[in-house]
């Protein structure tokens, strides 16, 4: 097996990801706080507000902490001359390679979280699919997008 891209994303990825999970586990607690209400009210069992409890702290234990930290650590990347390879997952890590003479665009996109850390996504279209590398650096992001599209223009031509 081929070693591992070398390229890494960018660690405020892991900050955008970690924002993300809050806001997901604020979602929760309303819904969690919803719920307590609703057994208040109908006068029921008290263990509920524990399971409800212990399903927030867990949810943002999982989801403000620890995904997005594995997560980092295995997001990688490589554009060699005649593919991209990418590395990504959090149990079980995908390893995808696209040849340069399937890609048909290039996309950068930014979202007002990712643009607040300078940050920006890359999309990678072929005919089948589209493959997505997260949180680059904005210019870093704009350098790959060129140069996969150079590197895309002159592998059709080659063929």
């Amino acid at each position: 097996m081929r070693t591992q891209p070398v390229n890494r994303i960018s660690e405020k990825g892991l900050r955008v990801w970690r924002l993300y999970g809050m806001m997901q586990t604020a979602i929760l607690l309303v819904i969690a706080i919803g719920a307590g209400v609703l057994v208040y009210l109908f006068d029921g069992p008290w263990w509920i507000y524990v399971i409800a409890t212990v399903a927030v702290l867990l949810f943002a234990y999982l989801f403000v902490y620890l995904f997005p930290k594995v997560r980092w650590v295995r997001w990688r990347y490589e554009v060699r001359e005649s593919e991209i390879e990418l590395q990504h997952g959090l149990f079980i890590v995908k390893r995808t390679l696209i040849p340069m003479v399937r890609v048909q665009h290039v996309d950068t996109a930014q979202g007002p979280i990712l643009r607040k850390y300078n940050l920006a996504e890359i999309t990678i279209s072929t005919a089948a699919t589209n493959h997505t590398i997260p949180a680059l650096i904005t210019e870093e992001a704009d350098d790959l997008r060129g140069r996969i599209s150079v590197l895309a223009r002159v592998a059709v031509d080659d063929v």
